[in-house]
Protein backbone atom coordinates (compact mmCIF):
# COMPACT_ATOMS: atom_id res chain seq x y z
CA UNK A 1 0.00 0.00 0.00
CA UNK A 2 1.04 3.58 -0.20
CA UNK A 3 2.28 5.69 2.55
CA UNK A 4 -1.29 7.79 2.21
CA UNK A 5 -3.17 5.03 1.49
CA UNK A 6 -1.54 2.94 4.93
CA UNK A 7 -1.82 6.10 7.39
CA UNK A 8 -5.74 6.26 6.18
CA UNK A 9 -6.60 2.62 7.16
CA UNK A 10 -4.02 2.81 10.66
CA UNK A 11 -5.93 6.37 11.43
CA UNK A 12 -9.53 4.70 10.56
CA UNK A 13 -8.35 1.41 12.65
CA UNK A 14 -7.60 3.35 15.97
CA UNK A 15 -10.53 5.39 15.68
CA UNK A 16 -12.98 2.65 15.69
CA UNK A 17 -11.56 0.99 18.61
CA UNK A 18 -11.58 4.48 20.93
CA UNK A 19 -15.28 4.87 19.84
CA UNK A 20 -16.61 2.20 22.19
CA UNK A 21 -14.30 2.83 24.46
CA UNK A 22 -15.43 6.84 24.77
CA UNK A 23 -19.01 5.70 24.88
CA UNK A 24 -18.40 3.55 27.99
CA UNK A 25 -16.20 5.94 29.41
CA UNK A 26 -17.83 9.14 28.77
CA UNK A 27 -21.54 8.25 27.79
CA UNK A 28 -22.60 5.22 29.23
CA UNK A 29 -21.66 6.01 32.95
CA UNK A 30 -24.17 9.23 32.49
CA UNK A 31 -26.84 6.78 30.40
CA UNK A 32 -26.68 4.22 33.74
CA UNK A 33 -27.41 7.02 36.85
CA UNK A 34 -30.15 8.21 34.36
CA UNK A 35 -31.67 5.06 34.79
CA UNK A 36 -30.92 5.20 38.99
CA UNK A 37 -28.52 3.20 39.08
CA UNK A 38 -26.52 3.11 42.32
CA UNK A 39 -22.57 4.54 41.88
CA UNK A 40 -21.76 1.29 43.14
CA UNK A 41 -23.43 -0.54 40.44
CA UNK A 42 -21.87 1.82 37.76
CA UNK A 43 -18.59 1.10 39.09
CA UNK A 44 -19.02 -2.39 37.71
CA UNK A 45 -18.46 -1.22 34.19
CA UNK A 46 -14.92 -1.00 35.57
CA UNK A 47 -14.46 -4.69 34.81
CA UNK A 48 -15.13 -4.33 31.03
CA UNK A 49 -11.56 -3.07 30.26
CA UNK A 50 -10.36 -6.45 31.74
CA UNK A 51 -9.40 -7.65 28.02
CA UNK A 52 -7.30 -4.48 27.30
CA UNK A 53 -5.34 -5.73 30.38
CA UNK A 54 -5.34 -9.06 29.42
CA UNK A 55 -4.98 -9.44 25.42
CA UNK A 56 -1.34 -10.42 25.81
CA UNK A 57 -2.50 -13.81 26.31
CA UNK A 58 -3.82 -14.59 22.79
CA UNK A 59 -1.57 -11.89 20.81
CA UNK A 60 0.32 -14.90 19.47
CA UNK A 61 -2.82 -16.04 18.52
CA UNK A 62 -3.67 -13.38 16.08
CA UNK A 63 0.24 -13.59 14.63
CA UNK A 64 0.05 -17.12 14.10
CA UNK A 65 -3.39 -17.74 12.64
CA UNK A 66 -4.92 -16.23 9.15
CA UNK A 67 -3.77 -12.57 7.70
CA UNK A 68 -4.53 -9.51 9.85
CA UNK A 69 -6.63 -8.09 7.17
CA UNK A 70 -9.12 -11.01 8.53
CA UNK A 71 -9.08 -10.67 11.89
CA UNK A 72 -10.33 -7.03 11.02
CA UNK A 73 -12.44 -7.53 9.13
CA UNK A 74 -14.11 -10.12 10.81
CA UNK A 75 -13.90 -8.38 13.94
CA UNK A 76 -15.02 -4.84 12.53
CA UNK A 77 -18.24 -6.59 11.33
CA UNK A 78 -18.92 -8.47 14.58
CA UNK A 79 -18.39 -4.79 16.31
CA UNK A 80 -21.27 -3.72 13.89
CA UNK A 81 -23.45 -6.51 14.53
CA UNK A 82 -23.43 -6.25 18.24
CA UNK A 83 -24.16 -2.67 17.90
CA UNK A 84 -27.03 -2.87 16.17
CA UNK A 85 -28.19 -6.08 18.16
CA UNK A 86 -27.72 -3.57 21.50
CA UNK A 87 -30.50 -1.04 19.63
CA UNK A 88 -33.27 -3.63 20.18
CA UNK A 89 -32.29 -4.09 24.14
CA UNK A 90 -33.57 -1.35 26.91
CA UNK A 91 -31.15 -0.59 29.40
CA UNK A 92 -34.19 -0.18 31.90
CA UNK A 93 -34.15 -3.92 31.45
CA UNK A 94 -31.32 -5.19 33.63
CA UNK A 95 -27.47 -4.19 34.25
CA UNK A 96 -26.30 -7.70 33.96
CA UNK A 97 -27.20 -7.93 30.06
CA UNK A 98 -25.91 -4.46 29.19
CA UNK A 99 -22.44 -4.99 30.95
CA UNK A 100 -22.24 -8.63 29.35
CA UNK A 101 -23.06 -7.23 25.99
CA UNK A 102 -20.39 -3.94 26.12
CA UNK A 103 -17.68 -6.40 27.58
CA UNK A 104 -17.90 -8.40 24.42
CA UNK A 105 -17.66 -5.09 22.73
CA UNK A 106 -14.38 -4.26 24.36
CA UNK A 107 -13.06 -8.08 23.92
CA UNK A 108 -13.48 -7.44 20.27
CA UNK A 109 -11.55 -4.08 20.33
CA UNK A 110 -8.91 -5.15 22.37
CA UNK A 111 -8.10 -8.18 19.81
CA UNK A 112 -8.40 -5.86 16.91
CA UNK A 113 -5.95 -3.80 19.11
CA UNK A 114 -3.31 -7.08 18.48
CA UNK A 115 -4.77 -7.02 14.71
CA UNK A 116 -3.92 -3.02 14.22
CA UNK A 117 -0.65 -2.46 16.35
CA UNK A 118 1.18 -5.84 14.15
CA UNK A 119 -0.25 -4.52 11.15
CA UNK A 120 1.01 -0.85 11.55
CA UNK A 121 4.98 -3.03 12.27
CA UNK A 122 4.86 -4.57 8.94
CA UNK A 123 3.14 -1.46 7.00
CA UNK A 124 5.19 1.24 8.47
CA UNK A 125 8.98 1.72 7.78
CA UNK A 126 10.80 3.21 10.74
CA UNK A 127 10.84 6.64 9.27
CA UNK A 128 7.16 6.32 9.07
CA UNK A 129 6.24 5.05 12.29
CA UNK A 130 6.41 8.61 13.96
CA UNK A 131 3.45 9.72 11.25
CA UNK A 132 1.75 6.33 12.20
CA UNK A 133 1.63 6.73 16.01
CA UNK A 134 0.66 10.62 16.19
CA UNK A 135 -2.80 8.76 13.34
CA UNK A 136 -3.06 6.31 16.48
CA UNK A 137 -3.07 8.56 19.74
CA UNK A 138 -5.17 10.95 17.15
CA UNK A 139 -7.18 8.74 15.53
CA UNK A 140 -7.98 6.97 19.12
CA UNK A 141 -8.89 10.23 20.97
CA UNK A 142 -11.30 11.26 17.86
CA UNK A 143 -12.84 7.91 18.47
CA UNK A 144 -13.63 8.86 22.13
CA UNK A 145 -14.73 12.03 21.62
CA UNK A 146 -17.35 10.77 19.04
CA UNK A 147 -18.53 7.93 21.16
CA UNK A 148 -18.54 10.10 24.47
CA UNK A 149 -19.64 13.17 23.35
CA UNK A 150 -21.80 12.73 20.05
CA UNK A 151 -23.35 9.57 20.51
CA UNK A 152 -24.46 11.03 23.97
CA UNK A 153 -25.56 14.31 22.50
CA UNK A 154 -27.58 11.73 19.85
CA UNK A 155 -29.10 9.83 22.85
CA UNK A 156 -29.84 12.53 24.86
CA UNK A 157 -32.58 13.51 21.43
CA UNK A 158 -32.95 10.30 19.60
CA UNK A 159 -32.98 7.80 22.25
CA UNK A 160 -30.63 4.65 22.65
CA UNK A 161 -32.12 2.45 19.51
CA UNK A 162 -30.90 5.40 17.37
CA UNK A 163 -27.97 5.59 19.10
CA UNK A 164 -26.75 2.37 18.64
CA UNK A 165 -27.86 2.25 15.03
CA UNK A 166 -25.62 5.84 14.93
CA UNK A 167 -22.51 3.56 16.61
CA UNK A 168 -22.80 1.06 14.15
CA UNK A 169 -22.81 3.18 11.12
CA UNK A 170 -19.53 4.63 12.27
CA UNK A 171 -17.69 1.44 12.94
CA UNK A 172 -18.87 0.11 9.62
CA UNK A 173 -17.50 3.70 8.04
CA UNK A 174 -14.54 2.86 9.61
CA UNK A 175 -13.65 -0.30 8.44
CA UNK A 176 -13.92 0.70 4.84
CA UNK A 177 -9.99 1.24 4.34
CA UNK A 178 -9.77 -2.55 5.74
CA UNK A 179 -11.40 -3.82 2.40
CA UNK A 180 -8.42 -2.59 0.35
CA UNK A 181 -5.80 -4.10 2.61
CA UNK A 182 -3.99 -7.19 1.04
CA UNK A 183 -1.69 -9.37 3.06
CA UNK A 184 -0.40 -12.54 2.99
CA UNK A 185 -0.35 -14.71 5.45
CA UNK A 186 2.10 -14.99 8.02
CA UNK A 187 4.61 -18.32 7.52
CA UNK A 188 5.52 -20.06 10.79
CA UNK A 189 7.51 -22.91 11.97
CA UNK A 190 5.32 -26.11 11.80
CA UNK A 191 6.32 -26.90 15.27
CA UNK A 192 5.95 -23.82 16.95
CA UNK A 193 5.27 -23.95 20.67
CA UNK A 194 1.34 -23.71 22.22
CA UNK A 195 -0.15 -20.42 22.83
CA UNK A 196 0.49 -20.15 26.53
CA UNK A 197 4.64 -20.20 26.04
CA UNK A 198 4.53 -18.58 22.93
CA UNK A 199 3.97 -15.07 24.68
CA UNK A 200 6.94 -16.04 27.62
CA UNK A 201 9.44 -17.11 24.92
CA UNK A 202 8.57 -13.10 23.81
CA UNK A 203 9.14 -12.23 27.35
CA UNK A 204 12.07 -13.53 27.78
CA UNK A 205 13.66 -12.01 24.29
CA UNK A 206 17.10 -10.61 25.33
CA UNK A 207 16.68 -7.38 26.29
CA UNK A 208 12.47 -7.32 26.33
CA UNK A 209 12.53 -7.34 30.11
CA UNK A 210 15.24 -4.27 30.59
CA UNK A 211 12.99 -2.14 28.21
CA UNK A 212 9.60 -2.86 30.14
CA UNK A 213 11.31 -1.70 33.17
CA UNK A 214 12.49 1.49 30.93
CA UNK A 215 9.05 2.07 29.26
CA UNK A 216 7.28 1.97 32.61
CA UNK A 217 9.51 4.39 34.15
CA UNK A 218 9.23 6.92 31.50
CA UNK A 219 5.38 7.33 32.17
CA UNK A 220 5.08 6.62 35.68
CA UNK A 221 5.01 9.56 36.92
CA UNK A 222 2.81 11.71 34.48
CA UNK A 223 0.49 8.80 35.19
CA UNK A 224 0.88 9.26 38.98
CA UNK A 225 -0.25 12.95 38.49
CA UNK A 226 -2.89 12.39 35.53
CA UNK A 227 -5.39 10.84 37.65
CA UNK A 228 -5.76 13.12 40.08
CA UNK A 229 -6.03 16.32 38.11
CA UNK A 230 -10.09 16.11 38.19
CA UNK A 231 -9.92 15.99 41.67
CA UNK A 232 -7.69 18.34 42.42
CA UNK A 233 -9.46 21.16 40.50
CA UNK A 234 -12.66 19.96 42.31
CA UNK A 235 -10.87 20.67 45.17
CA UNK A 236 -9.42 23.93 44.42
CA UNK A 237 -12.62 25.31 43.75
CA UNK A 238 -13.75 25.38 39.89
CA UNK A 239 -17.40 24.12 39.31
CA UNK A 240 -17.74 21.08 36.93
CA UNK A 241 -18.43 23.03 33.69
CA UNK A 242 -15.21 24.52 34.20
CA UNK A 243 -13.46 20.81 35.06
CA UNK A 244 -15.79 19.70 31.87
CA UNK A 245 -14.35 22.13 29.19
CA UNK A 246 -10.71 22.02 30.52
CA UNK A 247 -10.12 18.28 31.17
CA UNK A 248 -12.62 17.49 28.57
CA UNK A 249 -12.85 20.04 25.27
CA UNK A 250 -10.05 21.76 25.72
CA UNK A 251 -8.08 18.96 26.84
CA UNK A 252 -9.27 16.87 23.67
CA UNK A 253 -8.00 19.40 21.10
CA UNK A 254 -4.46 19.88 22.71
CA UNK A 255 -3.96 16.03 23.02
CA UNK A 256 -4.75 15.70 19.21
CA UNK A 257 -2.43 18.62 18.76
CA UNK A 258 0.11 17.15 20.89
CA UNK A 259 -0.16 13.72 19.11
CA UNK A 260 0.61 15.87 15.54
CA UNK A 261 3.49 17.53 17.06
CA UNK A 262 5.17 13.90 18.47
CA UNK A 263 4.77 12.66 14.88
CA UNK A 264 6.10 15.12 13.21
CA UNK A 265 9.09 15.22 15.53
CA UNK A 266 9.98 11.84 15.13
CA UNK A 267 9.65 11.64 11.70
CA UNK A 268 11.89 14.90 11.28
CA UNK A 269 14.47 14.41 13.97
CA UNK A 270 14.32 11.11 14.96
CA UNK A 271 13.95 8.52 17.76
CA UNK A 272 16.16 9.76 20.24
CA UNK A 273 15.42 14.00 19.59
CA UNK A 274 11.76 12.71 20.11
CA UNK A 275 11.96 10.70 23.53
CA UNK A 276 14.04 13.19 24.93
CA UNK A 277 12.59 16.26 24.22
CA UNK A 278 9.18 15.11 24.41
CA UNK A 279 9.73 13.12 27.53
CA UNK A 280 11.98 16.52 29.18
CA UNK A 281 8.52 18.81 28.14
CA UNK A 282 6.08 16.23 29.64
CA UNK A 283 7.94 16.12 33.00
CA UNK A 284 8.31 20.43 33.36
CA UNK A 285 4.34 20.47 32.39
CA UNK A 286 3.78 18.85 35.92
CA UNK A 287 6.06 22.13 37.23
CA UNK A 288 2.25 23.82 36.10
CA UNK A 289 0.90 21.50 38.59
CA UNK A 290 3.54 21.91 41.19
CA UNK A 291 2.58 26.08 40.88
CA UNK A 292 -1.28 25.19 41.09
CA UNK A 293 -1.24 23.44 44.52
CA UNK A 294 0.99 26.77 45.99
CA UNK A 295 -1.28 29.83 44.47
CA UNK A 296 -4.74 27.52 42.63
CA UNK A 297 -6.46 29.99 40.52
CA UNK A 298 -8.14 28.91 37.16
CA UNK A 299 -5.72 30.43 35.03
CA UNK A 300 -2.59 28.72 36.11
CA UNK A 301 -4.92 25.64 36.69
CA UNK A 302 -5.84 26.05 32.62
CA UNK A 303 -2.38 26.46 31.66
CA UNK A 304 -0.72 23.12 33.24
CA UNK A 305 -3.95 20.93 31.70
CA UNK A 306 -3.57 22.44 28.60
CA UNK A 307 0.30 21.81 28.67
CA UNK A 308 0.23 18.40 30.25
CA UNK A 309 -2.00 17.24 27.05
CA UNK A 310 0.25 18.84 24.62
CA UNK A 311 3.39 17.43 26.14
CA UNK A 312 1.63 14.22 27.48
CA UNK A 313 1.07 13.42 23.95
CA UNK A 314 3.83 14.21 22.18
CA UNK A 315 5.85 12.02 24.70
CA UNK A 316 3.19 8.82 24.22
CA UNK A 317 3.83 8.87 20.51
CA UNK A 318 7.49 8.85 21.07
CA UNK A 319 7.42 6.09 23.05
CA UNK A 320 4.65 4.09 20.58
CA UNK A 321 7.35 4.20 18.57
CA UNK A 322 9.93 3.05 20.03
CA UNK A 323 7.51 0.10 21.37
CA UNK A 324 6.99 -0.55 17.48
CA UNK A 325 10.50 -0.25 16.64
CA UNK A 326 11.56 -3.07 19.26
CA UNK A 327 8.62 -5.46 17.97
CA UNK A 328 9.85 -8.55 15.32
CA UNK A 329 7.80 -8.02 12.42
CA UNK A 330 6.86 -11.46 12.67
CA UNK A 331 5.67 -11.63 16.03
CA UNK A 332 4.06 -7.72 15.87
CA UNK A 333 0.79 -8.23 17.55
CA UNK A 334 2.36 -9.79 20.16
CA UNK A 335 5.68 -7.89 21.17
CA UNK A 336 3.68 -4.87 20.46
CA UNK A 337 0.37 -6.13 22.97
CA UNK A 338 3.04 -7.30 25.21
CA UNK A 339 4.79 -3.84 25.94
CA UNK A 340 1.58 -2.10 25.83
CA UNK A 341 -0.35 -4.26 28.73
CA UNK A 342 2.66 -3.40 30.46
CA UNK A 343 2.03 -0.02 30.39
CA UNK A 344 -1.20 -0.36 30.99
CA UNK A 345 -0.67 -2.37 34.64
CA UNK A 346 2.31 0.09 35.36
CA UNK A 347 -0.12 3.39 35.04
CA UNK A 348 -2.85 1.54 36.84
CA UNK A 349 0.03 1.47 39.58
CA UNK A 350 1.26 4.83 39.21
CA UNK A 351 -1.96 6.05 39.50
CA UNK A 352 -2.79 4.26 42.94
CA UNK A 353 0.45 5.36 44.11
CA UNK A 354 -0.27 8.71 43.71
CA UNK A 355 -3.59 8.39 45.26
CA UNK A 356 -1.51 7.03 48.55
CA UNK A 357 0.58 9.73 48.33
CA UNK A 358 -2.13 12.69 48.03
CA UNK A 359 -4.21 11.02 50.64
CA UNK A 360 -1.14 11.43 53.08
CA UNK A 361 0.87 14.37 52.44
CA UNK A 362 -1.25 16.39 49.80
CA UNK A 363 -1.48 17.43 46.27
CA UNK A 364 1.62 19.56 46.65
CA UNK A 365 4.28 16.79 47.26
CA UNK A 366 2.20 14.03 45.04
CA UNK A 367 2.87 16.75 41.85
CA UNK A 368 6.49 17.21 43.26
CA UNK A 369 7.53 14.08 43.19
CA UNK A 370 5.35 12.89 39.80
CA UNK A 371 7.76 15.40 38.24
CA UNK A 372 10.77 14.08 39.75
CA UNK A 373 10.11 10.53 38.75
CA UNK A 374 9.02 11.64 35.35
CA UNK A 375 12.20 13.90 35.22
CA UNK A 376 14.20 10.71 36.30
CA UNK A 377 12.63 7.97 34.10
CA UNK A 378 12.95 10.06 30.69
CA UNK A 379 16.75 10.72 31.74
CA UNK A 380 17.03 7.11 32.45
CA UNK A 381 15.02 5.59 29.52
CA UNK A 382 17.50 8.02 26.89
CA UNK A 383 20.43 6.68 29.02
CA UNK A 384 20.17 2.76 28.78
CA UNK A 385 18.97 2.67 25.03
CA UNK A 386 22.79 5.25 24.18
CA UNK A 387 24.03 1.95 26.11
CA UNK A 388 22.49 0.00 24.12
CA UNK A 389 19.52 -1.62 26.14
CA UNK A 390 16.44 -3.25 25.08
CA UNK A 391 15.79 -5.92 21.97
CA UNK A 392 18.52 -5.58 19.31
CA UNK A 393 16.39 -4.53 16.74
CA UNK A 394 16.31 -0.88 18.27
CA UNK A 395 20.06 -1.31 17.38
CA UNK A 396 18.60 -0.57 13.38
CA UNK A 397 16.68 2.91 14.30
CA UNK A 398 18.37 4.34 17.64
CA UNK A 399 21.30 6.56 17.12
CA UNK A 400 24.29 6.54 18.63
CA UNK A 401 25.20 10.29 20.40
CA UNK A 402 28.32 11.55 18.97
CA UNK A 403 31.77 10.64 21.63
CA UNK A 404 32.43 13.34 23.96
Amino acid sequence: MRRAESLLLIGSLYLAQGLPYGFFTGALPVMLREQGLSLKAISATSLLFLPWALKFLWAPLVDRVGTRRGWLLSLQAASVLLAVALAAFNPADGLLPLLGALFLFNLIAATQDIATDGLAVRLLDPRERGLGNGLQVGGYRVGMILGGGALLAFYATAGWGAMCLAMAALLALASVPAWRLREAPAVHPPHAPGLALQWLARLRQPGMGSLIALIVVYKFGDSMVATLVGPFMKDAGLATAQIAWIKGTLGSGVTLAGAAAGGWIAFRLGRRAALLGCGLLQAASLLLYVASALAPGIGLITAASVAEHLFGGMATVALFTLMMDASDPEHAGADYTLLACALVLAQGLAQFSGAVLADAFGYLPMFSGGFVVALAGCLLLVRALDRGAGPRRLAQVWPRPAAG
